[in-house]
């Protein structure tokens, strides 16, 4: 389960790898609440640590997931089969580490290493603001997103490393409810919907405390993930990170 989880949330942002594209700068020190533009009515939630408890569900697979973050600096991730952990992750702005237990086995790179062996480019931000149901801003300052607004929502689309991107925010809660991301060259596609909607303890803006993800490769099946929170806290305590590799695990490449 551990593995699969890894592959899914990071394949919802590099999904589109087999197309050939130039690449973007994966590189970037600005956070993604700091790249909204003012006419973007999404309101991105604010702490600087936060743990989330929750289940995956994956296929006919479901496991516990617990998560940590530093705001802008680190993500963590454990996931668990029937109370024995099958894995961990640790991700900083400028690496990516996969601890798989299962089969004594780990990966550790960094987000330009994965930016280009998928040619597509990835960002701490972009992973961020997936689990937390953010706006997902663009990689470039220069790339303007098209806003338009159609009853109770918004909608705000751009294109990027020939990417086509389009966010659905709901007006009335200031949170995104949607997002899509199409690559009209492989025919390859991300939806990512944020629903069950709940107000955190000392936090103004409501969190999505479900997360389903679909990927569709070309005319394949789609590949679909659930991500269901039931215990989500921010700013009670500075959290702990802790991530090591064992002897005798392998690298992989």
């Amino acid at each position: 389960m551990s593995n699969r989880l890894v592959l899914v949330l990071l394949s919802a942002l590099v999904l589109l790898g087999s197309c050939n594209r130039k690449l973007l700068p994966a590189r970037t020190k600005t956070s993604s609440s700091a790249s909204m533009p003012e006419a973007v009515r999404a309101a991105n939630v604010d702490f600087r640590f936060m743990t989330a408890k929750g289940k995956a569900q994956f296929g006919d697979q479901a496991g516990n997931i617990n998560l940590r973050i530093r705001k802008d600096s680190v993500i963590w991730i454990s996931a668990s089969l029937i109370g024995i952990e099958g894995g961990r992750i640790y991700i900083t702005r400028d690496s990516v580490q996969v601890l798989d237990k299962l089969h004594r086995e780990y990966y550790a790179g960094d987000f330009a290493y994965l930016s280009q062996r998928l040619n597509v480019p990835i960002t701490f931000d972009m992973l961020q603001a997936l689990l937390l149901g953010n706006y997902l801003a663009p990689i470039s300052p220069a790339t303007q997103p098209v806003i338009t607004t159609e009853g109770p929502v918004q909608r705000i689309r751009y294109e990027q490393a020939g990417l086509l991107i389009m966010q659905l925010v709901d007006l009335a809660q200031g949170r995104p409810q949607q997002l899509q991301v199409q690559s009209p060259a492989t025919e390859n596609q991300l939806l990512v919907e944020y629903s069950d909607f709940q107000p955190l303890e000392n936090n103004p803006q409501p969190f999505a405390f479900t997360t389903a993800v679909q990927i569709k490769q070309g005319k394949s099946a789609p590949t679909m993930l659930t991500l269901t929170y039931r215990a989500v806290d921010v700013d009670k305590e500075r959290l702990q990170f802790p991530f090591s590799v064992p002897k005798g695990y392998a690298r992989k490449k």
